[in-house]
């Protein structure tokens, strides 16, 4: 039991022997504090500040796009878990979907961790489209996190790598590796109780024909560029 704690036990104890006599002198003292101090335990709490709303895709297509389907990676550099936290979490979970929507990016499978992220995802155009997308993202989100560290110019990306998804069978596997990526960091025991990427987005939107046929997709053997450890 603390100071404290013992203090407000002898003060109630105090109080319940007093002669009756004291006691409006005591009720005159309690209205002379400041109503923040009688208050504090009895005001209710407030609510926590919502998140901001996601910018969710459109129902999952499930097929190879014309102009090109890929598996994008992003780590930060040296590994750092710059995007510790929910709050920081949030932010890059945002921002990558905020900005796949921009520039015509339409996702599938995404998942954000505190130093890298991977998403699967159909462009609309051929050329740089991805690419502009990834370096959009990247510059945006160090922007927002060293103006909340106070350290400008702070290098917050090591890179990206995109690859190009041609066969239909790896492009499901994939997106069934970037649904279950928490699993496999250990974060999580089932991939929709991970707040920051697509699983259980997946399974509100997509049927579940079509949530039995990804998560039966095995992913142990893939090759995906994934040599972080995440907290």
């Amino acid at each position: 039991m603390s100071s404290d704690e013992r203090r407000r036990i002898e003060l109630i104890r105090r109080l319940c022997e007093a002669p009756a006599e004291v006691l409006p002198a005591v009720e005159r003292a309690l209205d002379r504090l400041p109503a923040a101090v009688t208050n504090r335990h009895t005001s209710p709490a407030k609510e926590p500040p919502a998140p901001p709303a996601r910018d969710w895709p459109h129902a999952p297509v499930h097929r190879l796009s014309e102009h090109g389907t890929y598996i994008a990676t992003g780590g930060t550099f040296h590994k750092q878990h710059t995007f510790r936290g929910p709050e920081r979490l949030g932010l890059l979970e945002t921002q990558v979907l905020t900005l796949a929507r921009e520039h015509g990016v339409h996702l599938e499978a995404w998942a954000v961790f505190s130093n890298h992220y991977h998403f699967v995802g159909h462009t609309s155009q051929r050329g740089e489209q991805l690419r502009q997308m990834l370096s959009h993202l990247h510059t945006a989100t160090a922007t927002e996190v060293n103006g909340l560290d106070g350290t400008p110019g702070r290098t917050v990306w090591h890179n990206f790598w995109d690859t190009q998804l041609t066969f239909q069978k790896s492009y499901l596997a994939r997106l069934n590796y970037v649904h279950q990526n928490a699993v496999k960091h250990g974060l999580v025991a089932v991939a929709n109780q991970y707040r920051w990427c697509s699983a259980a987005w997946f399974e509100r939107t997509a049927t579940p024909a079509q949530v039995a046929t990804i998560y039966g997709f095995k992913i142990d053997r893939l090759r995906v560029h994934d040599e972080y450890e995440p907290v």
